[in-house]
């Protein structure tokens, strides 16, 4: 593909669409299920109009469910119920005093509900849920505060009803999402090493080859290190951190880590490795890839047959060892890996791992957790505030014309409109995509299903069964979630509108969700956009930084002057800073229109230089022998050119100062040469 195609209009073929088969949950798609379809039987049976209130609740509260420990999902789903319940009666008596007065409110409403994003995941999608019940109390209304309440404690007890089959008929296994996520992060390093291994064992591999082999399979390595960082500290915090399950989670998490660095430096090394090592280090990986498979499915599992299994593999792999020379750089580093493949196998607590961030540290006082982000993001250069400022602005409209035009369904628009718009370009295309995909395709399913289901029983059932495909596969895929959700909505828009066809309503909810998407990615484009080519070069400096600290405290720790403690803190940054970088560049590459490809050129180029500098830093880490015989002073001299030139690129110079005249090994060089290959690109940023 030629460079020019890049900086065009963005394809699908580029989309950041993910289909994670793993991520199949079907006991919480059965939950989803009976939460649904017992309300709607209930209603079939009893006829009052109110249950569908609570049919809606109960859906959105399945929705609404952050996972992870029973601790944390309290407070959302209480939250909800309480807060929808508030909303529902309060918006619907509003839209009685009429546009003059709804609309303004609503309007602000859905301001907040956006900016809400602001306090972290959990809230926004608490607060994006709050839009959609907003938005259907001012479509349909109140008649009456009697009515209002009515409706209101309808809601709390659809919601009170999920909840009840999530926390009490289900049992809660607290520790089991820390488990997957440290076993997803064993499957990313087995990936790693797979990869590694398949250019290993090509003949000719391109250079080009090793920095998409660096760029993408560390970057997910150390996302999926990061997510199961999170997932246990946030388990610990609610379970206490001296059960057996946290220490277990913490020490194979930290081995895990210590792993992949010398992955890295494996890498780094193999590339300029002789034939006779790669063979070898061929043999290694083909061992090591089955053992960090094994060691993350024993994390979910317990197996204690397994163990003696990877044993065996572990001690097969130091025979093959002997077969290197030496005085091979190689042979530190893999033995380093193969220590702690040990380790994980074990559970045993070297003498240099620690455990890492205490969790019983001093909690930060309820109002600032609250006052700190909003005097934060209370300025205009926010994403966060302008995406709440163009959600509301664009959301006007369509929700005058609920007012000014009702019908049914006209709400779906305005739904749409919101859910869809993201903070960024790039995201909201996305979700436009596969939210207008996968309701079309649904309206399809739906009109199938009500040719078949046409009793109240056979109604239900089919919810029931719809419920626990959408919920299922809800972490799968966003778009085949839409698909499954868009029957199951159009069936509870049925029970409450008997006159109309299941098709009509198909054809109507397929339709506004295709305008609303294309309004939303629009005005996303149009209104305030955070343009991500704009960004691109001061995310650039922040990476360089990053590095220059990790270079600091790598060299640091060769002298003896820092603990590995802060150096592990470094290299984690460093990779952060990578990935986010890598993560902006991809979004400024979906930007439409014509771009200048010079900055983003330079910026590709500069994360290569970074990722190979990260490679060779953790190689000087693992294997003393690549600066044996270097001086003290030398190291230092190095280090603080080194460290210095890092910094001066960070703050946009693209001077640096000449080499060090004192004698530089192999891996000196390399540095050297990268940090001045960044130094040609970093004027090109603009």
């Amino acid at each position: 593909m030629p460079a020019a195609s890049l900086f065009s209009a963005p394809d699908l073929a580029r989309l950041p669409i993910v289909v994670n088969v793993r991520a199949v949950s079907l006991s919480e798609g059965v939950r989803a299920g009976l939460s649904v379809a017992v309300i709607i039987a209930l209603n079939e049976y009893l006829t009052f109009a109110p249950l569908r209130e609570a049919a809606l609740a109960a859906l959105l509260t399945c929705i609404c469910d952050p996972g992870g420990p029973i601790r944390r999902r309290i407070p959302v789903l209480l939250s909800f119920a309480l807060i929808g319940a508030a909303v529902t009666a309060c918006f619907g008596l509003l839209r009685d005093f009429g546009p003059a007065v709804a609309l303004p409110l609503g309007v602000f409403g859905l301001f907040c509900s956006s900016f809400v994003r602001i306090y972290g995941q959990a809230p926004q999608q608490l607060g994006g849920l709050l839009a959609v019940v907003q938005i259907v109390s001012l479509d349909q209304g109140n008649p009456s505060p009697g009515q209002a309440a009515i409706l209101a404690a309808a809601f709390i007890g659809g919601a009170l009803w999920a909840i009840l089959l999530t926390m009490v008929i289900w049992r809660i296994h607290p520790f089991l999402p820390a488990r997957r996520a440290v076993a997803e992060a064993y499957r990313q390093v087995s990936e790693l090493a797979r990869d590694l291994r398949k250019l290993v064992e090509t003949p000719r591999v391109t250079e080009a080859a090793w920095e998409a082999h660096a760029r993408i399979h560390r970057r997910a390595t150390r996302e999926a290190i990061e997510a199961a960082s999170t997932a246990i500290m946030d388990t610990v915090r609610s379970r206490g951190a001296v059960s057996n399950r946290a220490a277990q989670a913490v020490i194979r998490l930290e081995t895990c880590d210590q792993i992949f660095g010398g992955l890295i430096a494996l890498s780094d090394l193999l590339e300029h490795s002789s034939p006779a090592e790669r063979s070898v280090a061929e043999r290694l990986l083909r061992r090591m890839r089955p053992v960090l498979l094994v060691l993350g499915r024993i994390v979910v599992t317990d197996d204690p047959v397994a163990h003696a299994r990877i044993e065996r593999a572990i001690d097969a792999m130091e025979t093959d060892l002997q077969h290197l020379p030496a005085d091979s750089p190689l042979l530190g580093i893999i033995g380093r890996i193969t220590e702690r493949l040990h380790i994980a196998r074990t559970l045993a607590v070297p003498a240099n791992l620690t455990p890492g961030v205490d969790p019983a540290g001093r909690a930060i006082p309820l109002w600032q957790q609250v006052i700190r982000p909003l005097r934060a993001n209370l300025n205009w250069k926010s994403p966060a505030l302008r995406h709440a400022v163009r959600t509301a602005v664009t959301a006007a409209l369509p929700l005058a014309f609920t007012m000014f035009w009702y019908t049914p369904y006209d709400h779906w628009l305005t739904i749409t409109v919101v859910a869809t718009m993201q903070p960024y370009f790039s995201l909201t295309y996305t979700r436009a995509v596969e939210r207008i995909a996968g309701t079309a395709l649904g309206g399809v399913i739906a009109a199938a299903v009500g040719l078949v289901c046409t009793t109240p029983v056979s109604i239900a059932a089919a919810m029931f069964v719809l419920s626990i495909a959408a919920f299922a596969v809800r972490s799968v895929s966003f778009g085949l979630f839409m698909m499954a959700l868009t029957p199951l909505i159009v069936l509870l828009v049925e029970t409450g509108s008997p006159d109309s066809h299941e098709w009509q309503i198909a054809v109507a909810r397929a339709a506004l969700t295709t305008i609303g998407g294309l309004i939303a990615v629009g005005a996303n484009f149009l209104l305030w956009p955070s343009r991500e080519p704009d960004l691109v070069a001061a995310e650039v400096r922040n990476a360089i930084a990053a590095h220059g600290t990790y270079a600091d405290a790598n060299f640091a720790t060769l002298l003896g002057e820092t603990t590995t403690a802060r150096l592990g803190q470094a290299r984690r940054g460093a990779g952060l800073a990578s990935n986010s970088l890598e993560a902006l560049i991809t979004r400024a590459l979906l930007e439409p229109g014509k771009q200048q490809r010079d900055p983003l050129e330079a910026a590709m180029v500069i994360d290569a230089a970074l990722r190979r500098c990260a490679g060779r830093l953790a190689a000087l880490q693992h294997d003393p022998a690549a600066v044996a015989g270097v001086s003290t002073e030398t190291l230092r001299i190095w280090r603080d050119w080194i460290a210095g030139s890092l910094s001066r690129l960070a703050e946009g110079k693209t001077g640096i100062p000449p080499r060090p005249t004192e004698p530089e090994t192999d891996a000196l060089a390399r540095i050297a040469r990268q940090i001045e290959l960044m130094s040609g690109a970093i004027g090109r940023l603009g």
